[in-house]
């Protein structure tokens, strides 16, 4: 079993542009290349793990994200890292699309997106980090027995606050973020 580092999409990997699903509109986010070079150099799997409610709302389809996680893969590549995996929650309570419109295990804050990654990937959750903007990437992270990082980029607004929304660091970009998850895991591997 290897660890892992679960990121977040949009506001963490990606500026957040709502619902967006045309891969010449996909900005990095601030950071992006150099922590993603950070990270690229632990040699774990970088794994995406977001919510897509677009899907349920009707605002696009499955199959336009195939483009959006081709894109992310180049942003990957520029920063000498490769995306190991893409997943993402369709669902949403208040869906309009009626297959995708119900409460799920795998929308964050739930923790079915990591779980499923770590089933299918081998992946020792202990060892393992996420990334993300807002306090839902940290709940699932935490839920799902990993440590976490949040980066405090302004896209959390509600900070509602419990013991699975305390993020173990917080972080101003991206940059900061890998570098932090960078020394962290190096240093849990020296110790051991």
């Amino acid at each position: 079993m290897r660890p892992a580092i679960f990121l977040d999409k949009d506001g963490t990997l990606l500026v957040d542009e709502p619902y967006n699903v045309d891969p010449a509109k996909m900005r990095p986010a601030p950071g992006l290349a150099e922590g993603l070079s950070e990270l690229a150099a632990l040699h774990v799997p970088l794994i995406v793990v977001s919510n897509q409610p677009g899907i349920a709302l009707g605002k696009f389809a499955v199959a336009d994200l195939y483009r959006v996680q081709e894109r992310l893969e180049k942003f990957f590549v520029e920063a000498g890292a490769t995306l190991e995996a893409f997943y993402f929650c369709p669902h949403h309570p208040h869906g309009i699309v009626v297959a995708h419109s119900h409460v799920c295990m795998c929308r964050k804050p739930a923790p079915g997106l990591l779980l499923a990654a770590a089933r299918q990937h081998g992946i020792d959750l202990s060892r393992s980090w996420m990334i993300g903007d807002i306090l839902d990437d940290v709940e699932a992270g935490r839920r799902a027995g990993c440590e976490t990082v949040l980066i405090d980029n302004g896209n959390e607004t509600q900070w509602k606050t419990s013991r699975w929304r305390l993020p173990r660091y917080c972080a101003k970009d991206f940059a900061e973020a890998g570098r932090f998850v960078a020394e962290a895991m190096q240093a849990q591997e020296a110790a051991t």
